[in-house]
């Protein structure tokens, strides 16, 4: 159960379609570089936080949502603009909220790059942060 302290963060579609709500209260963030994530976003890398998938509230436009995938492992998208609000992973038990479609800003921030192994040619990462070849360790 979430503490009554932890805040709520709000997210939104590029077209605020579909809006949501999350705690901030994070389990993780990381920067993906893999080759779907790169597809998914239109951009070098995703960078996401995770949180246990009952955490996540949408607010607005439940209808408005297309999934990319299986139930379980998919990525959610605003059926009118495109935006890749969220996927869905780890059997189904997780979300990996796309930080740039946050209105309000988390405390958390990324702690490594993952798949660095596969990213693209041009990309070059330039923080400090660890770079892992697939999955953190």
């Amino acid at each position: 159960m979430q503490s009554s302290s932890v805040s709520n963060l709000t997210g939104m579609c590029l077209c605020g379609a579909v809006r949501y709500c999350v705690p901030d209260a994070f389990d993780y963030a990381l920067i993906c570089h893999c080759s779907d994530c790169r597809r998914a976003t239109g951009s070098a890398s995703k960078p996401f936080a995770g949180i246990e998938r009952t955490h996540l509230n949408l607010t607005r436009g439940e209808d408005e949502l297309l999934q990319f995938g299986d139930a379980d492992a998919c990525d959610v998208h605003c059926r009118h603009c495109g935006s890749l609000l969220y996927s869905i992973v780890r059997e189904g038990r997780f979300v990996h909220v796309t930080l740039g479609t946050l209105v309000d800003e988390p405390t958390i921030r990324p702690s490594a790059h993952i798949f660095v192994g596969s990213k693209a040619p041009w990309d070059e990462i330039t923080d400090p942060l660890p770079q892992f070849e697939a999955h953190a360790e």
